[in-house]
């Protein structure tokens, strides 16, 4: 009786498992069809962004319900220590996994400006490991906007990492 016992638990440990990890893939499916068609209506219009504040776009972003969650930053050329370049990313370290591991897209908005951000950025990132919060929404408002991609916005499933 115990070996019958034992097999019935492993089957049913495999099958919880495999439940939890599809269903970890249908939520990062549905994380990813509410957000891009947002991004894509921002990735339309990127142009009217273009010389103005970052405050503006990201009450655009605001108003979308578009929400970042992390970001990086990006020298223009390299080799090079001047940062010009903002990663805005959508998701949770659990559905960016959920990305890798399957292989899916995943969203992200590249924003290059016109003068190089701050050295103070690096402190500022590593402070806050990276999350997204108020201290960064104030300490990029004022920077303006030279150049937006869009990347990731071609299907959750999609080999097309082309950028819009």
């Amino acid at each position: 009786m115990k070996p019958i016992f034992f097999k019935i638990s492993i089957i049913i440990s495999l099958l919880f498992t495999l439940s939890c990890k599809s269903q970890s893939v249908n939520d990062y499916i549905a994380f990813y069809n509410n957000l891009v068609p947002k991004l894509n209506i921002l990735a339309n219009v990127k142009t009217q962004f273009y010389g103005q504040n970052f405050s503006v776009f990201y009450n655009e972003m605001l108003n979308k319900q578009v929400n970042v969650v992390k970001i990086d930053c990006d020298t223009k050329v390299d080799p090079s220590s001047k940062y010009y370049i903002l990663r805005l990313y959508f998701e949770d370290s659990d559905l960016w996994s959920v990305a890798t591991d399957n292989p899916f897209q995943y969203p992200w908005v590249s924003i290059t400006f016109e003068n190089e951000i701050p050295n103070q950025i690096n402190n500022m990132v590593l402070q806050n490991h990276g999350e997204w919060n108020n201290t960064f929404v104030q300490f990029f408002s004022n920077m303006k906007i030279e150049k937006i991609k869009f990347i990731g916005i071609n299907g959750y499933n999609s080999t097309d990492w082309s950028e819009k």
